[in-house]
């Protein structure tokens, strides 16, 4: 199994069980930006406790997927894996958060459609502001060059009131300044 192929089928399983998510992280930084290499795959779901059984049960079969880890991502770091077992890939799924920006953030996803299966994904302004927030909690040239390539690409079409109302409240504020004055270079692969 391909990355492109985990992703399809994540997105399948998904749609299939009516488990809300977005897709975000680098792939959403890809599709919004200049492409660059990546194995990451990031869903943040909205899945309350008693449909835990549904997800389990959506990835049962050639994943492992541990029902305990699934239940404990209630709690920091709100995050769990599921892994292809075959190909030993595997996709990261972060709980939705209640803060007001991760719960706008969710609200302002788009649906749009890859390789002929529909998805839910992260708006660039969104995906913008989540990797300048991953970047304060653990600085990195990546995190950055990601921004920079979505605002290569996107340019005059991003919501700047919104970029800079929100970079407000999660206190990226001088590094996205930074990154609409140039300051950050796309990475290149």
């Amino acid at each position: 199994m391909t990355e492109q192929e985990l992703l399809l089928d994540c997105l399948r399983r998904l749609n299939a069980a009516g488990i809300p998510y977005m897709l975000t992280g680098s792939m959403a930084s890809n599709a919004w930006g200049i492409p660059r290499t990546t194995h990451d795959l990031d869903f943040v779901i909205q899945l309350p406790p008693s449909q835990v059984p549904r997800m389990v049960t959506a990835f049962t079969g050639d994943y492992f997927i541990d029902a305990p880890a699934v239940q404990a991502a209630y709690q920091p770091p709100h995050q769990f894996n599921v892994i292809h077992v075959p190909s030993a890939l595997k996709a990261d799924f972060w709980m939705l958060k209640s803060t007001p920006f991760d719960r706008e953030m969710f609200g302002r996803r788009v649906r749009d459609q890859w390789f002929g299966e529909p998805l839910w994904l992260a708006t660039a302004e969104d995906v913008m502001l989540h990797k300048l927030y991953w970047d304060k909690l653990t600085p990195s040239e990546r995190q950055r060059g990601d921004v920079a390539g979505v605002l290569a690409v996107q340019g005059a079409r991003l919501d700047r009131t919104y970029l800079r109302r929100w970079a407000a409240e999660i206190g990226v504020t001088d590094t996205l300044e930074d990154a609409l004055a140039g300051r950050f270079r796309p990475k290149q692969t």
